[in-house]
């Protein structure tokens, strides 16, 4: 037998859509599923995009250090319209896939286009979906960096639901304009309850998410969101913790009683403060959050110098920028610059302590930066050196 016959023999036993009887793939629901998706990707986009220049900001962006919880509101909004496009995805393919056995399956080339188009749209919202889901769970099972591939990978996304979007614009209207009713007598599941179903499962996976961003007492917060992986009062002093001491191998340089801040560059004169040094200086007090890029927020009450101070101290100009470095000896965060908005903000600190004790190691003992309105992959701990520029 000819190959081609052997393939068309194939072909010739797949499902047509007609033999999908189930009242559910309908492109009523299927168009506002799109609408719902594309309502959800797009605020992942927007807040994913502020996100990223957050932590790795270009040369001539200056973040504001205010509002305090922008930051924190955020990621808040990414990280749960990821989470809430899930059930919205698959509530989607459920109602599409039927079209796959259209025939011909390659009618035209621009067929064969569109159905490319749709697979690159497909695999790579199911990529950025499930690797975001480990990434707030705290698990990599992948070899690559996941910052610089999620990144890359949302504008691929976006950039085929866009085409999507305006291949199928006036097929959405025109179903926008009929009513979804079912006829109950024939049992079964109602597009309308496929719809609500839908957005029940979304709206339940925030829920279940959300604790950790919205603070709420912490029984209820672990009541109300069992999907959380940081709870915000769950930790050392109440506070979660993202990275330890013994894993940034520091604890024995954190505890070395010849620890020294030193605070060098463009400075009058070159500070070398021990911790005592820093405890003798004017202590502030400020509330402000710690913001993780997985989601998790948490506030917490810190005491500690704050920046300015030291640097009017150290003779440093008002237009100063500064680069604070960690006793972690390797690690992309081990350093985080912090530019003027930040460094003349009063809230921005050298912190000693959290929640009235002394910081735990886990913490930054003996030493961490808190500012507002910053990730806190750039809430640099364990604080070695501060290096001033003009």
């Amino acid at each position: 037998m000819e190959p081609s016959a052997v393939v068309r023999g194939l072909v010739d036993r797949l499902p047509e859509p007609r033999d999908f009887k189930s009242r559910l793939h309908d492109p009523g629901v299927a168009a506002r599923l799109g609408i719902a998706l594309g309502v959800s990707f797009t605020l992942c986009m927007l807040t994913g995009l502020v996100s990223h220049y957050f932590q790795q900001p270009p040369t001539w962006l200056l973040w504001p250090s205010r509002p305090v919880n922008l930051y924190r509101l955020n990621q808040g909004v990414h990280v749960l319209s990821g989470l809430a496009s899930i059930p919205l995805l698959l509530a989607k393919l459920w109602t599409v896939y039927p079209k796959l056995f259209e025939r011909p399956l390659l009618a035209s080339v621009g067929k064969g286009l569109e159905k490319a188009f749709i697979l690159v749209l497909v695999g790579g919202a199911a990529f950025q979906l499930v690797s975001g889901s480990f990434n707030v769970a705290v698990t990599f099972p992948w070899g690559f960096s996941f910052l610089p591939v999620h990144f890359a990978m949302a504008f691929v996304v976006y950039g085929a639901l866009l085409i999507h979007v305006g291949h199928e614009y006036a097929k959405v209207r025109q179903q926008l304009k009929i009513p979804l009713v079912d006829d109950v007598r024939t049992g079964g599941l109602t597009r309308r309850g496929f719809l609500g179903v839908a957005a029940g499962a979304s709206g339940l996976l925030v829920l279940g998410t959300a604790g950790q961003t919205v603070p709420l007492p912490e029984p209820l917060a672990r009541w109300l969101s069992p999907f959380a992986t940081h709870l915000p009062r769950v930790g050392p002093q109440g506070v979660p913790v993202r990275k330890s001491a013994i894993s940034a191998g520091v604890v024995g340089t954190a505890i070395d009683p010849a620890y020294r801040l030193t605070v060098s560059g463009a400075v009058g004169e070159v500070l070398e403060l021990s911790l005592d040094d820093l405890r003798a200086l004017p202590q502030t007090t400020v509330d402000l959050p710690i913001t993780c890029v997985e989601g998790w927020s948490s506030t917490g009450t810190w005491t500690g110098v704050a920046l300015r101070d030291l640097l009017v101290a150290a003779g440093a100009g008002p237009d100063s920028s500064v680069r604070v470095v960690s006793l972690q000896q390797s690690g992309v965060y081990s350093t985080s610059a912090v530019d003027r908005p930040h460094v003349q903000d009063a809230k921005t600190l050298l912190a000693l302590e959290l929640n009235g004790e002394p910081l735990h190691i886990d913490h930054g003992f003996p030493c961490r930066l808190i500012a507002p309105n910053r990730p806190g992959v750039l809430q640099t701990k364990w604080l070695t050196r501060v290096e001033v520029s003009a």
